[in-house]
């Protein structure tokens, strides 16, 4: 009798044990589970908190891109017309009152020293060491059909070539003949102003320098065209009269209408402007020229490329 009643008790207790451990087992899970939060959950499982962080990150590093190329144009804007004055009218600043204009408002904006005495030297044909600098032309075709034509000057004629090859290279070009798909012409623009002069005004004392066209831009600018060898003589002559503002002078190569190249809204339009910026923060190279034309790309994209090609 006493092991019949030892059995009894000891499967009343086994099944107590299946019925209260059993559910409080799944119940303890459960309870686990519901006590983190949906949200929480969705963190450990999968990665859109992640993806936030990666957008957050990409919108700040887009937004330093486009702040860091605004200061790079407006730079490169600075050395070019400090180039420019110290070329046309001397290095010294006693003497330039134009290049002592320029000069502080390169300075206000936060132009490096080094760049600006860099611009002042080329304007002297030199490096900022005082070596002479030699004129460099660079040609090269690039994806689809585009061409381009680099000017520079550089102490290093061969290295400046062989990192424009690597350069070009990359965006899947190549070096080649270009020259012959653009014109080279002397380009003088006169700031609009506050004189009110216009096209017919300087016409007759500009031809005399040497102007073989002139006309007006959108912003009401004076446009010369003449032959290269004559821009010095315009800008003396017509800009010292009338007292006009040069706001550029470059022997510039014109892209022949029939010549030109469009370019859609593609991978080989991201390897164009990438190329075109590498090219552009090179220190030896002072203006790009291409034949591209805007194919089927946005504003936003078509206005990219052309700040970073001269025109």
């Amino acid at each position: 009798m006493f092991l019949l009643l030892l059995s009894q008790s000891a499967i009343m207790a086994s099944l107590t044990r299946s019925i209260v451990i059993g559910p409080l087992s799944r119940s303890s899970s459960k309870s686990t589970s519901s006590s983190i939060c949906a949200q929480c959950r969705r963190t450990f499982v999968s990665s859109p908190a992640l993806q936030s962080g990666h957008n957050k990150w990409s919108k700040i590093k887009h937004e330093k891109a486009a702040a860091d190329a605004k200061k790079n144009a407006a730079r490169t804007v600075f050395t070019k017309n400090i180039t420019l004055y110290s070329k046309l009218y001397g290095p010294n600043l006693n003497d330039n009152p134009q290049l002592a204009t320029i000069v502080a408002a390169a300075k206000k904006a936060g132009t490096p020293k080094a760049l600006i005495e860099g611009a002042i030297a080329r304007g002297q044909g030199k490096s900022s060491e005082g070596a002479t600098l030699e004129p460099v032309i660079y040609e090269a075709i690039v994806p689809p059909n585009i061409a381009l034509v680099v000017d520079a000057a550089t102490e290093n004629t061969k290295r400046v070539i062989e990192d424009l090859n690597q350069m070009v290279k990359k965006a899947n070009g190549a070096k080649s003949p270009s020259k012959f798909l653009f014109e080279r012409r002397g380009r003088v623009i006169f700031e609009k102003g506050e004189s009110g002069l216009d096209v017919d005004d300087i016409m007759e004392d500009a031809i005399e320098a040497g102007a073989e066209d002139l006309e007006n831009d959108a912003e009401g600018n004076i446009i010369v065209w003449s032959d290269p060898s004559s821009t010095q003589q315009i800008c003396k002559a017509v800009g010292s009269k009338f007292n006009l503002k040069i706001a550029e002078s470059d022997i510039v190569w014109h892209a022949i209408e029939d010549t030109k190249a469009p370019l859609d809204s593609s991978d080989e339009l991201v390897k164009f402007m990438d190329l075109l910026t590498s090219i552009k923060d090179y220190p030896d190279v002072q203006a790009i020229w291409s034949n591209v034309s805007r194919g089927n790309m946005s504003d936003d994209e078509w206005a990219r490329v052309t700040e970073l090609i001269d025109e």
